[in-house]
């Protein structure tokens, strides 16, 4: 079995520089990690690979730096890495950036199944998955908990999705969204990194996409833009509540309620 699991990496930190024209932040500025919804994703993958055979790629789209992170998920026991790396994919929204992970699939060779994390913790849309699947035109499930049973023809899997639990049987190609906690992700393996440090990573550029219409990508080809994006203003005011248990806990109570917490 083919599987890509499609991952990002996110800021590690809110102190990231925004660029003032089009308000996206600039990926290359700051520290950063892999989005930990991903975690969970390459974990799934890897459990299936193990019962199934076959091959576990990682995509991203980003900068070089990018590397970074499929080498730690070499570390981890992928087999192959991609990134697309171009400034025509810069300023990507939704629609962009999984119009742009959807034609990468194709360059690759196309794939059995493809699985994302839930959602990022910098955008937190939880879109760019199923709009994967929409290009692609493949079946997909998202919010997936559990990974039922896994055959030839087929992948069962749970949804949790808000009030119902769900269970749906797909035939291949699909995609996949993981939720987190549906398993635990191993921890990176020293003997893979010696085994892997000269395993190369692909770079693949604009010019490498089927479709060469450059209104399907980046900042042009995202009919969303972003008004404003700031970082969040630190605060580390502490409130120290005096009196009876029961004083405290009534002036607790008039303090969340006065900020809208409860």
């Amino acid at each position: 079995m083919k599987i890509v699991v499609c991952m990002k990496q996110v800021p590690a930190t809110s102190k990231v520089d925004i660029d003032p024209e089009t308000g996206a932040m600039k990926r290359m500025s700051g520290e950063t990690r892999t989005n930990p919804y991903d975690l969970f994703a390459l974990e799934t993958a890897l459990s299936i690979r193990e019962k199934t055979g076959g091959t576990v790629t990682v995509l991203t789209m980003g900068p070089p730096q990018a590397e970074e992170m499929i080498r730690d998920a070499y570390t981890m026991g992928a087999d192959e890495g991609v990134i697309l790396s171009d400034r025509k994919f810069a300023g990507a929204d939704v629609l962009a950036t999984s119009y742009a992970l959807a034609q990468g699939i194709q360059v690759i060779g196309g794939a059995d199944l493809i699985i994302c994390g839930r959602q990022t913790t910098d955008g937190d849309t939880a879109q760019v998955g199923p709009a994967i699947a929409e290009h692609l035109t493949i079946p997909h499930a998202a919010w997936v908990a559990e990974i039922m049973d896994v055959n030839e023809k087929n992948i069962q899997v749970r949804q949790d999705l808000v009030s119902v639990s769900q269970v749906s049987e797909i035939p291949y190609p699909c995609l996949l969204t993981i939720d987190k906690d549906t398993c635990v992700p191993r921890l990176p393996s020293y003997l893979l990194k010696k085994a892997t440090s000269d395993r190369p990573v692909r770079i693949l550029s604009f010019e490498d996409m089927p479709d060469q219409d450059l209104s399907r990508y980046g900042l042009i080809g995202s009919p969303t833009s972003v008004e404003k994006m700031f970082a969040p203003e630190e605060s580390e005011k502490q409130v120290y509540l005096e009196g009876t248990a029961k004083e405290k806990a009534d002036r607790l109570v008039a303090l969340l309620t006065g900020k809208k917490i409860i």
